[in-house]
């Protein structure tokens, strides 16, 4: 969604369950607007967290025009339980097989053909949106495939979060690139305060993880680690804003937040 949109919208690590929230990403020319919705991948539920996760997908497949499945050029065949619900589906479906960059040309038609297979009714596409390869095909193909409609936003739109939401990514972001294990899963940041002036943008964050062992973690030893963090997290929002930042960082311990349903519905996750 990032590289059809041209703006990083949504979060990038290479960890499983990067993305928690369906994200709109607004494409808008003269001519169109596509609405593209970033939801989180498939999961196996272990949490409430997980679960709200699944929601969005369900909601997401209910009212999408077109299935556009994104999948890892080597990663193993999916759940059959994943297939199953994409054949299930009567609406155009294509298969974006993404990082094919990283594999030689006879794997990558290997995996076309077995893609092919798994859901037969749908087009693959092999794809790097890192190197921006087959990305413009892939946009002329969902093109093709869309219904006509008024557009459902003003032109200037880029997503349907505010600026906190998408600072709140960044920082977490950040900690899924920095942290092990289980820290990164373990954690959600909530924007507290931001207050624009002139030259400068002052922001408070709070990081939530679920115990006290983890909050040491992501401090550090004499709170080296959260401040170089800050320090990533601080550069990537001046680049989104566009602005000089002051950014505060603080932990606290909400324990086992990801079972608890008032605690996810306070940091926004729906049920």
């Amino acid at each position: 969604m990032n590289a059809l949109v041209g703006e990083k919208l949504s979060a990038i690590t290479n960890k499983a369950q990067t993305t928690r929230h369906r994200i709109l990403g607004i494409l808008s020319k003269p001519e169109y607007q596509i609405v593209f919705s970033d939801t989180p991948g498939i999961v196996k539920p272990h949490y409430k967290l997980h679960e709200s996760m699944m929601g969005e997908v369900k909601s997401a497949l209910e009212d999408a025009d077109i299935l556009l499945y994104v999948v890892e050029f080597g990663e193993s065949t999916p759940d059959e339980r994943v297939t199953t619900a994409i054949n299930k589906r009567d609406i155009p479906t294509i298969i974006a097989l993404n990082k094919i960059d990283t594999g030689a040309q006879d794997d990558v038609m290997s995996a076309i053909s077995i893609w092919k297979k798994l859901i037969p009714t749908a087009s693959v596409l092999p794809i790097s949106a890192l190197h921006k390869f087959n990305v413009d095909q892939l946009l002329n193909m969902i093109l093709e495939l869309l219904p006509e409609h008024p557009a459902y936003f003003p032109k200037d739109e880029l997503s349907d979060k505010n600026t906190r939401f998408f600072i709140s990514e960044i920082i977490r972001e950040k900690i899924l690139l920095r942290y092990r294990k289980e820290v990164p899963y373990s954690v959600e940041i909530v924007v507290d305060s931001y207050k624009e002036a002139e030259t400068i943008v002052r922001i408070t964050a709070m990081i939530y993880v679920a115990r006290e062992t983890q909050k040491m973690i992501i401090i550090g030893k004499n709170g080296q680690a959260i401040k170089q963090m800050g320090t990533d997290a601080r550069k990537d929002i001046e680049k989104f804003i566009g602005k000089k930042v002051y950014l505060e960082l603080s932990v606290k311990v909400e324990k086992d937040w990801r079972d608890k349903e008032q605690s996810l519905k306070r940091f926004g996750y729906q049920f």
